[in-house]
């Protein structure tokens, strides 16, 4: 009950309250290593879809293994397009092109 009505002397708020702080993420943890755990960033779903190509052995696409680990972990399609990093565009679209979803494109164009 005295420790409620604490006040500092400028009136802001009630003296350092130590349950506050018990409850408080480790200062050995970063935090962007915090909000990597939390939350899906764009490299660590990369790294996920990668990991499904390499344990299927090439046999799966990229586009495939997005589907899959969408499907596994009960995510929207719709979503997957703000976690897609320049890297995994670049395979999406090799694989894409390999299997005429898109037009073959040549970067190496004479100028004339």
């Amino acid at each position: 009950m005295n420790s409620d009505k604490q006040l500092k002397k400028n009136g802001r708020g009630p003296i350092r309250n130590e349950s506050f702080y018990k409850h408080t993420p480790q200062a050995t943890e970063s935090f962007d290593e915090i909000i990597e755990n939390k939350f899906m960033t764009a490299s660590k779903f990369s790294m996920e879809v990668e990991e499904i190509v390499k344990t299927n052995h090439g046999g799966l696409s990229y586009i495939d293994a997005i589907l899959v680990y969408c499907e596994q972990n009960s995510i929207e399609l719709e979503s997957v397009s703000k976690l897609i990093s320049k890297p995994l565009k670049e395979k999406l679209k090799v694989d894409a092109q390999r299997m005429n979803f898109m037009k073959k494109t040549s970067r190496a164009r004479l100028p004339l």
